[in-house]
């Protein structure tokens, strides 16, 4: 379990947890579900101390469900957010890089192993957020990587007398540093954008390349079903930061300037974190698209690549029914039959058969019965 107090001039680790308010700033303390399980009692205490309320127990069940989807509450005295956060527990992971740099790493992990699309392995999990005025607790899974990096942004980040033009600025209350993380969290969607583009292109590829039998439907079909579950968990974070704006807009106005101008640029990230879910929702329903598209074209070409064959067969059957009706009427048991009984009758026919072969392939061609509508 980590503590650590932030004010406006600097961020503190803390060797133990809290036991009173803090005169400046505000406390986060981070732990992972097995810590908030083992160690919910002390917790509690912890709470109850310095926020004066502890933790409703159903509020507690959806901090510890690793199933919960993203979802906002609410109580007279603090606020819930619980926002999934993607996972692969089936690729190495970085120890310590930041979303972007793991989502290179996913990608460059699927070329050099030679695999085609893995967007069925993409995970997530959730993170929970609970939010008192000056106290934010949060729960992460085990190793969390967006937990380690902005452990040490907050202690390497400058405090507020810091001039420099660069300067990441110190969260102002708990539902600053929230709302940073989640948008960490939903950057993490984005940079995954590039993986998930090159894959639908994989399969548009393969679908659409002529002159092969696609028979891998089950991986396309993971595929779809993965886009799904991506577009389903997105709405559930817009759902769930769409609610706390709207209980952000309801909060009572703040008394000076300097507050209300902190409360302003509450609002402002919020709607920007809201932006990025419905970049991340537009561009998963696009893929969307794109694969169904694919499926759609792949179906329409070997439609067009039988009617080829079947046209070419009729084609080749139109040019051989005038040479079986020659051959049919001299090979009738006749006695008397023109050219039968003569020495050049043989040459008469073959030439004759050459003569309207040659004459209907040169019509059919003319038609563009005989040419392949495929393209090189």
């Amino acid at each position: 379990m980590r503590v650590l107090h932030i004010s406006t001039l600097y961020a503190q680790p803390q060797d133990a947890l809290p036991t009173q308010p803090p005169l400046t700033g505000f406390y986060w303390v981070s732990c992972t579900h097995s810590e908030l399980e083992t160690q919910l009692p002390q917790i509690q205490a912890m709470l109850n101390q310095v926020c004066g309320y502890p933790l409703v127990d159903l509020h507690v069940s959806d901090l510890l469900n690793p199933q919960l989807p993203s979802n906002y509450d609410y109580t007279s005295a603090y606020d819930v957010v619980v926002f999934r956060r993607l996972a692969d527990t089936h690729l190495p992971q970085l120890p310590t890089a930041p979303p972007a740099a793991q989502a290179s790493h996913r990608s460059a992990h699927t070329a050099a192993s030679g695999d085609s699309p893995v967007l069925q392995r993409v995970e997530t999990r959730p993170i929970g957020f609970a939010l008192y005025d000056q106290l934010l607790l949060s729960v992460h899974p085990e190793e969390c990587l967006l937990r380690s990096a902005y452990w040490q942004k907050l202690l390497t980040a400058p405090s507020a007398s810091d001039t420099r033009p660069v300067a990441v600025k110190l969260p102002t209350e708990p539902a600053d540093l929230m709302l940073r993380m989640v948008n960490a969290m939903v950057d993490g969607y984005l940079d995954l954008r590039r993986s998930l583009t090159r894959q639908i292109d994989h399969w548009q590829l393969a679908l659409l390349k002529p002159n092969t039998r696609f028979t891998n439907w089950a991986s396309v079909l993971d595929v779809r079903l993965a886009l799904h579950q991506l577009d389903e968990i997105c709405e559930d974070q817009r759902a769930a930061i769409q609610d706390w704006t709207e209980a952000l807009e309801g909060w009572p106005p703040e008394s000076t300037p300097v507050r209300q101008r902190e409360r302003e640029l509450l609002t402002v990230r919020s709607r920007d974190v809201l932006e990025h879910i419905e970049r991340v929702t537009h561009h998963i329903r696009r893929m969307e698209q794109s694969a169904e598209a694919a499926v759609q074209m792949h179906f329409s070409a070997q439609s067009n690549r039988a009617n080829d064959i079947m046209r070419t067969l009729t084609t080749v059957t139109a040019i051989f029914l005038p040479l079986n009706l020659i051959a049919a009427v001299f090979g009738m048991n006749f006695e008397f039959i023109p050219f039968v009984h003569k020495k050049d009758g043989f040459i008469w026919a073959m030439a004759s058969m050459v003569v309207i072969t040659l004459v209907l392939v040169g019509y059919f061609w003319r038609r563009r019965y005989l040419e392949s509508e495929e393209q090189p």
